[in-house]
């Protein structure tokens, strides 16, 4: 009898792309906050979901991820990049935010992120890795230390960030200290064609740590696209940069109320 988590299905389960949650992850997360435009980041939120602050974060993020460790030892499936927008919004009267696109290379984040409401889509995402090194290759975690950041899809950059650390102490920002949600959909092609109606979703996290924030400035730029619509959220001035390793579980996701 086939079986699995999600497909493909077979008599173990074992090729199953995905496997069931909790899912572990560690790794180093650029934080990026910036001003957006207040009436283009409200045509991303969905109905009733707040109202826009023009406020946005953008994070690129090198991940390590597994589920009961073995992933670690065959490092293809465990590690990956990313890079998504998040769009704050006032909701029942606390920040909240809402995230329109992501990026990633790795085709089992993409499927895991579908499941928790990210709209994950394939994409090539390369940023600067410190070491703690006294060396110029190194790109030490310290003032003056410069750092880059770019995504392409389809072959078309989209994103170009460059950063320069200053010495001072980071923020949290975006999903590392506001809740953070997306939309999970069901389409269907089975009899007519349905998109299903979208449910706003809240993933659940779990043991969080993080190491030392570094914070710095930086120059983000979003590019045009004939498909993707990045760039309608193009950043308006500098942006507030925040470096830092963490590490968290996510054991499930929350279905949240949306005013219709």
């Amino acid at each position: 009898m086939p079986q699995g988590f999600t497909p493909p299905y077979s008599p173990t389960g074992r090729s199953s792309l995905v496997p069931p949650p909790p899912w572990h992850y560690a790794g180093q997360i650029l934080s990026l906050a910036f001003a957006v435009d207040k009436a283009a980041a409200e045509n991303f939120l969905p109905t009733g979901f707040g109202t826009a602050t023009g406020r946005a974060v953008a994070h690129c993020c090198e991940w390590q991820s597994t589920t009961d460790g073995w992933e670690l030892l065959d490092p293809a499936y465990a590690q990956y990049r990313e890079f998504f927008i998040l769009l704050e919004a006032m909701r029942d009267g606390q920040p909240a935010l809402y995230c329109p696109f992501i990026y990633v290379d790795q085709d089992i984040s993409m499927a895991r992120g579908w499941l928790q409401g990210w709209p994950k889509k394939l994409g090539s995402v390369w940023m600067t890795r410190p070491y703690d090194l006294d060396h110029i290759a190194a790109a030490p975690r310290r003032a003056g230390t410069r750092l880059g950041a770019t995504l392409a899809v389809k072959d078309r950059r989209l994103m170009e960030a460059r950063i320069t650390l200053d010495g001072s102490e980071g923020a949290r920002l975006g999903f590392l200290a506001t809740p953070t949600f997306g939309l999970i959909a069901s389409p269907t092609i089975v009899g007519q064609p349905d998109p299903g109606k979208p449910q706003l979703a809240r993933a659940l996290v779990e043991n969080f740590t993080a190491g030392t924030f570094h914070g710095g400035t930086a120059e983000l730029t979003f590019l045009a696209s004939p498909r993707d619509e990045l760039a309608d959220l193009a950043p308006q001035g500098p942006a507030v940069a925040s470096l830092a390793n963490v590490a968290f579980s996510i054991t499930g996701a929350v279905k949240a109320d949306m005013p219709e």
